[in-house]
């Protein structure tokens, strides 16, 4: 078994990427704090072709220099948006016909591996601040909520962590699992 090289990857120019067609998941960030955790979701974001991200409320914007070390660029071939209120990005996402998840621990939330996702169908997944969660007047608004399974003593995960699982689920789900 050999290590691949970066030029044996078959990468994606810029523009390929943006002219390729996207994985139906908006993924929204509603007042992320940390700059590493926007870069990586950007990342990921990246990685499996998401539509887009709505950077909400206090996240950070690109450019800027923090998010950029663990974007790497992400956010060149991302498209993204910022809004102040998540709210209002929920409400407008559900008019235009996208379900609303939040990721969260909620009543009633459908542990992720017993999500179904419906051919067809976009999903936006609503992720919260790093010590407050999504809140709760935007978990009221969503459609449902989708809950990491967790067994050890801490029951939360980094937020760039949580949004690599469940995105990783859903793109898998949507494109092998039909």
């Amino acid at each position: 078994m050999r290590k691949l090289e970066n030029s044996e990857l078959d990468r994606k120019s810029i523009e390929a990427f943006k002219q390729s067609e996207k994985t139906p998941l908006i993924l929204v960030l509603d007042d992320i704090r940390s700059l590493h955790n926007i870069g990586s979701v950007f990342r990921t974001a990246d990685a499996f072709l998401i539509e887009k991200i709505y950077l909400c409320g206090i996240t950070a914007t690109p450019p800027n220099k923090e998010i950029h070390k663990t974007a790497l660029g992400a956010t060149e071939t991302v498209v993204w948006e910022h809004q102040e209120n998540v709210l209002e990005v929920i409400e407008k996402l559900k008019k235009e016909n996208v379900i609303t998840l939040a990721i969260e621990q909620v009543e009633s939330a459908i542990f992720l591996q017993n999500f179904e996702v419906k051919k067809g169908e976009k999903y936006a997944l609503v992720f919260g601040n790093e010590v407050y969660g999504v809140s709760q007047e935007a978990v009221a608004l969503c459609d449902g909520s989708i809950e990491i399974p967790q067994l050890g003593t801490k029951h939360s995960l980094n937020i760039s962590v949580s949004a690599g699982i469940v995105v990783w689920d859903l793109f898998q789900k949507m494109n092998w699992n039909l």
